[in-house]
């Protein structure tokens, strides 16, 4: 289970239920209104595959703010493995606001359950190699908290958040500053406390890179045959991260090298939906 403390500011969930209310459910919904306005109703959500589950925050926030009312009974907690065809929660209300509510919250759920369950497929695949799955900037629009919460539940880790809370040099960069000596330099001068990372390309800009005291460095599309070499020549000086061209299938023979960090941008733009199901329960 997820410590719930990690999860991001209420005012932001708050906030990304709202906007998606707006867009969903508008003046009205017009289909609701043709039910009788106080029809009680239980409904049970289903999962409709095995993954791990995360976004009950978002989920029960929908129904708060479609109907404070609704009372729901959650089986599952954020961070848990469920199978196929298991109950993850039952839900209590009128079945206007359930119908109302049901999509946007499925929305969520479907949605930050499907990173979590991506991260843990490549969390499990280097297990036991000491290498630590990250994620990174490439996030749905309005949803860069929520989807980095749902790479913790999965068992992955979080890279920067933003552009704000740490340095991270790219080719373009370099290219602009002058070279890797001097935008090193300019980074460690200007923000001190700073954590700074470096992308290279080559085994001779890791050389540069280590040489002007870099402490934590990106091997940016490294055969593996040079990840080797490049764990090597850095002899534990700096933390080492691949990126660039990671996938499912290959990330064992690349955590093998003995680097540290691996990052993978699929984990949150190859979103692929976790199937779930939202079911009336009859009498």
């Amino acid at each position: 289970m997820i410590d719930q403390l990690t999860l991001p500011p209420v005012g932001e969930i708050q906030s990304q239920v709202a906007a998606a209310i707006a867009e969903d459910v508008g003046s009205g919904d017009l289909t609701a209104e043709l039910l009788p306005d106080e029809l009680p109703v239980q409904a049970q959500v289903i999962a409709r595959e095995s993954g791990v589950i995360c976004g009950i925050s978002w989920f029960d926030e929908v129904f708060r703010q479609i109907d404070a009312d609704v009372v729901i009974r959650w089986r599952v907690a954020d961070g848990d493995r469920v199978k196929e065809n298991q109950q993850l929660c039952l839900i209590d209300g009128k079945a206007r606001s359930l119908l109302t509510a049901e999509r946007t919250a499925l929305n969520f759920l479907q949605s930050l359950s499907g990173t979590a369950t991506q991260t843990s497929r490549y969390a499990q695949a280097v297990e036991g190699t000491g290498v630590k799955i990250l994620d990174t900037r490439k996030t749905i629009p309005g949803l860069r908290l929520a989807q980095k919460y749902a790479v913790r539940c999965g068992g992955g880790h979080n890279h920067r958040i933003g552009l704000y809370d740490a340095i991270l040099i790219k080719e373009n960069h370099i290219q602009a500053a002058g070279s890797v000596e001097a935008v090193l330099q300019h980074a460690q001068q200007k923000f001190p406390g700073v954590e700074t990372e470096i992308e290279v390309e080559s085994l001779q800009e890791l050389q540069q890179a280590l040489d002007a005291g870099a402490k934590r460095v990106l091997l940016d599309n490294f055969s593996t045959d040079d990840l080797q070499r490049a764990v090597a020549l850095n002899h534990g000086r700096a933390r080492l991260e691949v990126s660039g061209g990671v996938t499912i299938e290959g990330i064992r023979e690349l955590a093998g090298t003995g680097v540290d960090d691996i990052s993978v941008g699929a984990l949150t733009k190859h979103l692929q939906a976790f199937d779930l199901s939202m079911l009336f329960v009859s009498p």
